[in-house]
C-alpha cells in the first residue's frame, strides 16, 4: 500500500536487539480518528509521552469530523491512503472493515492480555476468537446529582429502588428542584441513559445479555420487562414539558442548578465541570433490593487498531502494545475524564467525579448496552426501537408489557436464536 495522504518515511531496515525491536531510520505512523475534539491532548500528552520511549516512531493524529468519519475512512481504506492506525467504533462497524481485510488480527499482540472478555467484547469475532483493535476506553452509566440539592431536601445517596424515589419523592415536594433531568423528545436519552442504565440490575448484566443472544431469555421476560416499570415511574419526577424536552436542554437544566439529578453518561463529566457551579456527586443505579449484587453499564465506546496494509506492522504493534499499557490508561484517562481505561490495571483519576464512576468497577459487575452486540444487525433494529419503547413508556403511550411485546416481536422477526 503506498500513502498518499502523508508523508511517510519508510524503513530502510528494522534491527532486532537484546533491547527489543528498534528502528535503523525513523517510522511515522499515521492515526486515523474521529475524535478531532482530542487533537490537542494527543498533540501535547500522549504523542510526546510515547516518542519520549520510543524515539525511532514519530506519531501524527489526524482527525475528521465525527460525523464523517466513517465514509472517510472507507474512502481512504478502498483507495489505499489511509493512516496505519485505525480509531475503531464499538460492534458492526469496525466488525466490517476487519471481515472486509481492511484491520488487521490481533490474537497474537501481548498488550490484549491486559483487557477482560467484556473489554474486548466490542472489538472481536461473534466466535470470540479473534480480536482486531485494542480497547481504548469505555463510558459508564448512572446519575451525577447536586449535592446542594440534596441538602436541601434532606435526602441521602439511594442504594436501593426504594431509597431512590423516596429521595425523588422528598425533592418533589420540597419543590425547590426538579427531581430529575431528562426529556423524551430525542428518544435515544430514554433507551441510554435510561432503560440501559438501570437495565442490567434486572438482567443481570452479562447474564442475561448473553442469555438473549443466545435465545434463552426473551424481551418479554421479566428481567427485561422489569426496568420499563421502573421507567414508567420516573414520569412524574421529569417536570413540566418534558416530552419535548431535547438532550441539550436538559443539560443546561441541570448545570444551571435547576435540577436535582441527572441520568447520565460518564461523558457528560468534563462539560459539567466547566458549566456547573455546585458541587457535583454520582452514584451507580440502585440495586432492586438490599444486598442484591449492582451491575453498571461500562460501555466500550473506543479502540484501536491496526491497518492490515500497513507498511510498519511492527512499529504500529508497539505502539499499540503501548495503548495496552498501564502509562497510556492513565494519560488518557486523565486527559479526558469520563472516558475511563479498559485494562484490568486500576487507574487513579485526578478528577473527582471520574474517580467516584470508576470506582463502580470495584463493587459493580459491568457490562454493556444490551442491543449492540449483534442483536440490532436485522430491520427492525433493536437499538433504536429501544428507543421509542423507552420514551414511550415513560410518556405513558406503551405499557412496560407492551414494549417488551413489541420489542420481543421485532427482534424474533430476522433474529434465528429468538424464533
Amino acid at each position: 500500500m503506498k500513502h498518499t495522504s502523508f508523508k511517510a518515511i519508510l524503513v530502510a531496515s528494522t534491527v532486532f536487539g537484546s533491547a527489543g525491536l528498534s528502528f535503523a531510520q525513523d517510522v511515522t505512523l499515521t492515526i486515523e480518528s474521529w475524535r478531532n475534539d482530542d487533537l490537542s491532548i494527543w498533540q501535547d500528552k500522549i504523542i510526546p509521552a510515547f516518542e519520549a520511549k520510543h524515539p525511532n516512531i514519530k506519531l501524527k493524529f489526524t482527525p475528521s469530523a465525527p460525523a464523517e468519519y466513517n465514509a472517510v475512512l472507507n474512502s481512504k481504506l478502498e483507495a489505499g491512503s489511509a493512516g496505519d492506525l485505525i480509531t475503531c467504533r464499538p460492534f458492526d462497524a469496525s466488525l466490517s472493515l476487519y471481515e472486509a481485510n481492511y484491520l488487521a488480527p490481533l490474537t497474537d499482540l501481548e498488550g490484549m492480555s491486559n483487557f477482560s472478555d467484556v473489554a474486548k467484547s466490542a472489538w472481536i469475532t461473534d466466535d470470540g476468537s479473534t480480536p482486531f483493535c485494542v480497547p481504548m476506553a469505555s463510558v459508564i452509566h448512572g446519575f451525577i446529582y447536586n449535592k446542594e440539592a440534596f441538602e436541601d431536601a434532606g435526602v441521602e445517596v439511594p442504594e436501593t429502588e426504594e431509597e431512590f424515589f423516596a429521595a425523588l419523592d422528598a425533592i418533589k415536594e420540597k419543590g425547590n428542584y426538579i427531581p430529575l433531568a431528562m426529556g423524551t423528545n430525542d428518544q435515544w436519552e430514554a433507551a441510554t441513559m435510561g432503560y440501559n442504565n438501570i437495565g442490567p440490575n434486572y438482567w443481570k448484566g452479562e447474564e442475561g445479555r448473553n442469555a438473549l443472544i443466545k435465545g434463552e431469555q426473551k424481551l418479554t421476560d421479566e428481567p427485561w420487562v422489569a426496568p420499563f416499570r421502573q421507567l414508567a415511574k420516573w414520569k412524574d419526577y421529569l417536570g413540566d414539558g418534558f416530552e419535548a424536552q431535547t438532550y441539550p436542554d436538559s443539560q443546561n437544566l441541570f448545570t444551571l442548578g435547576r435540577a436535582a439529578i441527572y441520568p447520565a453518561g460518564s461523558w457528560e463529566i468534563s462539560g459539567f465541570n466547566t458549566n456547573a457551579d455546585f458541587e457535583m456527586g454520582a452514584f451507580n443505579p440502585p440495586v432492586p433490593n438490599e444486598g442484591d449484587t449492582c451491575y453498571i453499564s461500562d460501555h466500550t465506546d473506543i479502540g484501536l487498531g491496526m491497518n492490515a496494509n500497513t507498511e510498519h506492522p511492527e512499529a504500529a504493534k508497539t505502539f499499540l502494545n503501548w495503548v495496552g499499557s498501564e502509562e497510556f490508561a492513565s494519560l488518557y484517562a486523565n486527559a479526558l475524564p469520563g472516558f475511563f481505561p479498559l485494562s484490568k490495571t486500576a487507574v487513579e483519576m485526578e478528577d473527582p467525579l471520574a474517580q467516584e464512576f470508576i470506582s463502580w468497577r470495584e463493587k459493580c459487575e459491568p457490562t454493556i448496552r444490551s442491543t449492540y452486540q449483534i442483536l440490532s444487525r436485522g430491520t427492525p433494529n433493536l437499538e433504536n426501537d429501544t428507543w421509542n419503547a423507552s420514551a414511550a413508556v415513560i410518556k405513558g403511550t406503551e405499557t412496560p408489557e407492551e414494549a417488551g411485546k413489541r420489542l420481543q416481536e421485532g427482534l424474533a422477526s430476522w433474529y434465528e436464536p429468538q424464533q
